[in-house]
């Protein structure tokens, strides 16, 4: 989930701290719980068992950043990088130049991807947890609360979000590499260390 800084200067007296330790340990929780559910449900057995395990593992992640949104530290919440329509666009603006952002957290750019891509894992785990491929056996603990009607939309959707989630995180991929390559920063050894030269 970590995208380039948002607008603004290091905080007075934080240093070069940048990420805390859960936005770090949740992220790159989340990347190798996204993959595995992702490979599994695409080349795994036919019983979904270890992908329903990684689903259930991603929708504990998902719920942690969201709460960690509103109560964790200062770049981690939710108010401090959700901008409204007018600062992204004024940031998209003076994306293409060639220079560092100099921002401290999200930008408005990236906190559009932070929400985009917590909203549809919220909606893959909700589908795959309806889910009713009528088959005895991979079916989500939810189905049986719903209509039969809800259960197939539920998976027609599971597949087109896991190809929509693909695509973001190539797009994810494609920007730290812009970010790295065009406008000279480097935004995987924050997410690492949790810090970054000021």
């Amino acid at each position: 989930m970590a995208e380039n800084t948002g607008r603004g200067a290091a905080p007075s007296g934080s240093g070069d701290r940048l990420w805390d330790p859960v936005v770090r340990v949740l992220h790159w929780a989340l990347v190798i719980a996204f993959a595995a559910a992702w490979g599994l449900g695409k080349f795994g057995p036919s019983q979904m068992t270890l992908h329903f395990y990684a689903g259930y593992t991603v929708a504990g992640i998902v719920l942690l950043r969201v709460v960690w949104g509103f109560v964790g530290p200062r770049t981690a919440r939710f108010a401090s990088f959700v901008k409204g329509p007018r600062a992204v666009l004024a940031y998209a603006r003076q994306m293409p130049a060639r220079k560092p952002s100099n921002s401290w957290g999200h930008n408005p750019v990236g906190a559009l991807f932070v929400v985009g891509v917590l909203l549809v894992l919220a909606l893959q785990v909700l589908s795959g947890l309806l889910a009713d491929p009528e088959d005895y056996v991979n079916v989500g603990p939810l189905a049986q609360y719903v209509s039969a009607d809800i259960t197939r939309k539920a998976l027609a959707l599971h597949e087109p979000l896991s190809t929509l989630l693909l695509i973001m995180v190539i797009g994810h991929i494609a920007a730290i590499g812009f970010y790295r390559r065009w406008k000279g920063e480097d935004l995987i050894t924050p997410m690492i260390t949790g810090r970054k030269k000021g």
